[in-house]
């Protein structure tokens, strides 16, 4: 089993649940970049909250590792393209989180309205201020959610029973997926112009850092409260300083900052910026399932699945279509390139039936997994199988077909002269080959079989089970399928055992046979 490093404090719900599973778990608080690099070395997985900085000189002293999991969202302490270069798996929870997460911008935005914190204060220290700290209602007003992500759409529901009126920007949701979610869809500068309160809910990048800044605020309708509850850096703090100290903007809730931990801001110099020590995720709720999830990830990664929430891996998440298809298309990529003997220049890969029209990325991950891992030394993920397939200068073509002749769905590989097609079959949903270079066959993919295409003449089936039965090899299955021409067959033999390179030379050398394959699947 893995030896699994964690180097910040995880719920124990989870780790239990990795000890449980045979894994080795070494729990190395407070590390320094040294000692990581000391302790990194024959780790499997490593485990992190926001702390541990995987940086690559931690990722080049990892000898062995497959996964790194992140207990939470963001990803900002964590190379991902250089772990994507060594073919390392970056996980996170990004569902741990999102209630709590919501709650907290909802808390802010109530303590903005209210002045909860200010009066709170202002009693505690002998003042009745009543007048001082008068608030406005949330119903009727109008609040811009940018970014309607799982958190955004969160907060949106709650901010209806509010009775707020709703705008929002994500250029990534479509106008009646908002509708339905009782959202109007605007661009920024509009949602800046017309909305009491922003709430923001984006992820730290390239293209959102200082996304609130000068420019944003000083078209921002005047009396606008501000509340970033998602990272530091993607509102502008001193233009946000500027704006409140001239009046501009009314007032700001802030859960994180630029820089964490942040200690001394001059906005905390004024009276309506309400502040906490990034606590969007700090309920016990939200720890608990960052660790059960956390622990689920790695354990995916660890077993070579596929898994939900890893960062680097370029595909959406498989929806309930397409997901038990995923063994179906590894095992066609094993297949063919154990038909192949040798890896093409181009695979084709084609999507028939109500399958084609969902999103199939993953799959093709799949099928690229199965095809590497039959014919590389290295260890295949689906995170580095599509770097292996640029390295090696295999071109991959995709076509898509919303009709299958005879099946509801059917996946098509093919390369070379060889190909090979697959369905899932029956109430269970078993898989099936069911096409193998153009012969009809059906047969459930197996470790070891073996596939011999012959002349449509009498007696090849007898002389190829005579050969295997003098080898005291047992036949476990046999299909037979015509070719369309009816001028070959093929036979395809599942088999106790694995053959030996003398039993397959004769079989390849006996009359009237054209080809002999060993496949696995």
């Amino acid at each position: 089993m893995a030896r699994i490093l964690v180097t910040e404090e995880i719920a124990e719900t989870g780790l239990d649940q990795l000890r449980q599973a045979g894994h080795t778990v070494d729990v190395a608080l407070n590390l320094t970049k040294e000692q990581l690099v000391e302790q990194i070395p024959g780790a499997h997985a490593l485990i992190i909250r926001s702390a541990t900085k995987v940086i690559p000189e931690v990722l080049d002293a990892a000898t062995d590792l497959i996964v790194v999991g992140r207990a939470g969202i963001g990803l900002d302490n964590v190379d991902v393209p250089y772990a994507t270069k060594k073919g390392v798996m970056v996980v996170n929870a990004p569902q741990s989180n999102i209630l709590s997460a919501a709650e907290q911008a909802m808390a802010l935005l109530l303590a903005q309205a209210r002045n909860v914190p200010q009066a709170h204060t202002a009693l505690v220290n002998g003042k009745w201020e009543r007048s001082k700290w008068e608030g406005v209602e949330l119903y009727g007003k109008t609040l811009g959610i940018i970014g309607l992500g799982r958190v955004g759409a969160l907060v949106a529901q709650r901010a209806l029973a509010f009775g707020m009126v709703l705008v929002a920007f994500d250029p990534f949701v479509s106008k009646d997926r908002a509708k339905q979610m009782g959202v109007q869809l605007l661009p920024l500068e509009e949602v800046m112009r017309t909305s009491d309160f922003i709430s923001i809910h984006l992820p730290k990048s390239k293209e959102t850092t200082g996304l609130i800044g000068k420019e944003m605020l000083e078209i921002a309708k005047p009396g606008m409260r501000i509340i970033n509850t998602a990272r530091g850096g993607i509102v502008d703090e001193q233009a946000l300083f500027d704006a409140i100290s001239t009046g501009k903007i009314q007032g700001a809730g802030l859960d994180v900052f630029e820089s964490e931990p942040c200690t001394d801001s001059p906005l905390f110099s004024l009276p309506s910026v309400v502040v906490t020590p990034h606590l969007g995720a700090s309920t016990f709720e939200a720890q608990d399932k960052a660790g059960v999830q956390i622990a689920e990830q790695v354990q995916l990664a660890l077993a070579g699945e596929f898994v939900p929430f890893a960062v680097n891996v370029n595909a959406a998440e498989a929806s309930e279509t397409v997901r038990p298809f995923q063994n179906l298309a590894e095992s066609l990529g094993k297949f063919i390139a154990s038909l192949n003997r040798s890896l093409p220049e181009e695979l084709n890969i084609e999507y028939q039936g109500a399958l084609a029209e969902d999103d199939t990325r993953i799959l093709t991950l799949s099928v690229l997994k199965g095809l590497f891992g039959t014919g590389t030394n290295e260890p295949v993920s689906y995170v580095n199988a599509p770097q292996l397939a640029q390295d090696r200068g295999l071109t991959i073509k995709e076509t898509t077909s919303t009709t299958a002749k005879d099946y509801v769905n059917l996946i098509t590989i093919s390369c070379g002269t060889h190909s090979v097609s697959g369905t899932l079959t029956g109430p269970k949903s078993e898989p099936r080959l069911v096409m193998i270079d153009d012969h009809k066959v059906e047969v459930p993919p197996a470790d070891n079989m073996l596939i011999v295409r012959n002349d449509d003449t009498p007696g090849r089936i007898g002389v190829v089970t005579t050969i295997l039965g003098d080898a005291g090899v047992s036949i476990s299955s046999m299909a037979v399928g015509p070719s369309e021409e009816g001028n070959t067959a093929l036979m395809v033999l599942t088999v106790n055992s694995q053959l030996s390179p003398q039993v397959l030379k004769d079989i390849e050398a006996a009359p009237g046979i054209i080809y002999a394959h060993l496949a696995s699947c």
